[in-house]
């Protein structure tokens, strides 16, 4: 077979594609090929930028292996099988009465490809996926089943380890009670906004914005979290109706976008007037729901992404430089910037390791060559000590990873020790670990 991942960027021709549907069947498919010496990689739906799931051995789709495993209300996690979609998790959840505590504004992928690529959403307060994660349970080389928990290196480093250290067949996940929020999406002047990114971040529950180059606004993002109880009883907004979600959501911000980027891609001269257009017709709205529905937006017009995250309190000083880089670089660009945040956590390899961080993601249609765009912007990403998304694209080999990634060494230590013959190792594997 083919594969490519969502944007068409990457491709590759496995040997085999499998999609087992037990546990005992994915420790026989990485025990058969680490015996016929071929290399193993994992995959969910694509929507990695970079080739970390790329190989010509055994492509491993883990889509059988979906659901809950448990649910544990005094403890308040759930164990998924790794191979369940992010977009089904709400439907899993819902009957208990439970959701995850944050998502990101898409939701195709794997729940072990979103961990072990450090996938996250926005909130000042809250972690990315990794740091939700409360126990693994991983398929390593010679085809040992091991569940570990904090204080076993496999959890501690492996949390985000790119599939370098195994198969992950089940992942344990924090959990909060269903909530609601309440959402504010409208226009902003573009400075001020970008100046203050750090205080308002800090005064809400979520916020981001989106930027169109050339033009000097911006659409806001800002969200508040509702229990279900405290939700009832206040005066919120309803939800957007089906009718305008259909307007705002698809014909607007998928087709008639989609359209102009194609006309974009044909006539580069015409991005400006584009931008402006497209930053003048976004929704301007006011609703509650619940919280999945309000994280998610559809994203049906392809492209090829970089995000960078960089310390929350330098945030003013990098997006002035990279609002100014951009417009200044005269490069047609007709996809906006993406401005998030997150808290720090502990997890190693995370972008977020042990500092709030703000996240900078420049986007590039999919026809358009990125490189054009990326390489204006990623100097001033990585001379702000900016760590790049694992699933996103870059440019950084090992040293330069290891300068901002203080347990690299430990975890590139790990691997050699549990994969000593290289079993999950690909291109991307061998330039991030130094291989």
């Amino acid at each position: 077979m083919r594969w490519r991942n969502w944007s068409g960027a990457q491709t590759a021709e496995p040997a085999q594609f499998v999609q087992p549907t037990t546990e005992a069947e994915v420790v026989e498919l990485v025990r058969r090929a680490a015996g016929d010496g071929l290399r193993v990689k994992a995959v969910g739906a694509g929507h990695s930028f970079t080739p970390v799931a790329a190989t010509d051995g055994v492509l491993v789709n883990l889509d059988h292996l979906s659901g809950v495993v448990t649910v544990d209300r005094e403890a308040m996690v759930v164990t998924f099988l790794a191979g369940t979609r992010l977009r089904d998790i709400p439907g899993l959840l819902r009957p208990h009465g439970l959701a995850l505590a944050n998502q990101g504004d898409v939701d195709p992928q794997s729940l072990a490809g979103a961990v072990s690529t450090g996938t996250h959403g926005t909130g000042a307060g809250l972690t990315g996926f990794a740091g939700m994660v409360r126990g693994l349970r991983t398929v390593t080389a010679d085809g040992t089943v091991h569940d570990v928990g904090p204080g076993d290196p496999l959890f501690d480093l492996g949390r985000v380890s790119l599939g370098a250290l195994g198969v992950t067949t089940r992942i344990t996940m924090a959990v909060v009670e269903s909530f609601v929020l309440s959402a504010v999406e409208k226009a902003e002047p573009l400075a001020p906004l970008a100046r203050d990114f750090p205080t308002r971040a800090a005064a809400v529950d979520h916020l981001e914005y989106y930027w169109f180059p050339g033009t000097d606004v911006a659409h806001v993002k800002t969200n508040t979290r509702y229990s279900l109880p405290d939700a009832a009883a206040a005066d919120l907004p309803g939800p957007v109706p089906r009718w305008r979600s259909v307007i705002d959501d698809e014909v607007v911000s998928n087709g008639a976008f989609g359209a102009m980027c194609a006309l974009m891609h044909l006539a580069p001269r015409t991005t400006g007037a584009m931008n402006r257009v497209a930053a003048a017709t976004l929704a301007q709205r006011e609703y509650a729901d619940t919280a999945h529905n309000v994280f998610v937006s559809p994203r049906r017009v392809r492209f090829n992404e970089m995000e960078y995250a960089v310390p929350l309190a330098d945030a003013p000083e990098v997006l002035s430089e990279v609002h100014r880089v951009i417009d200044a670089s005269g490069v047609p660009v007709g996809f906006p910037v993406e401005v998030r945040c997150t808290a720090a956590d502990t997890v190693p390899l995370s972008t977020a390791y042990g500092r709030e961080s703000c996240y900078i993601a420049v986007h590039r249609y999919h026809r358009d060559d990125y490189r054009e765009l990326f390489s204006v912007v990623e100097p001033v990403l990585t001379a702000a000590g900016g760590r790049p998304h694992w699933g996103k694209l870059h440019t950084l080999d090992h040293a330069d990873l290891a300068a901002v990634h203080p347990h690299l060494g430990e975890v590139a230590g790990l691997r050699a020790r549990v994969d000593p013959d290289g079993v999950f190792r690909n291109p991307m594997v061998d330039r991030v670990f130094g291989i």
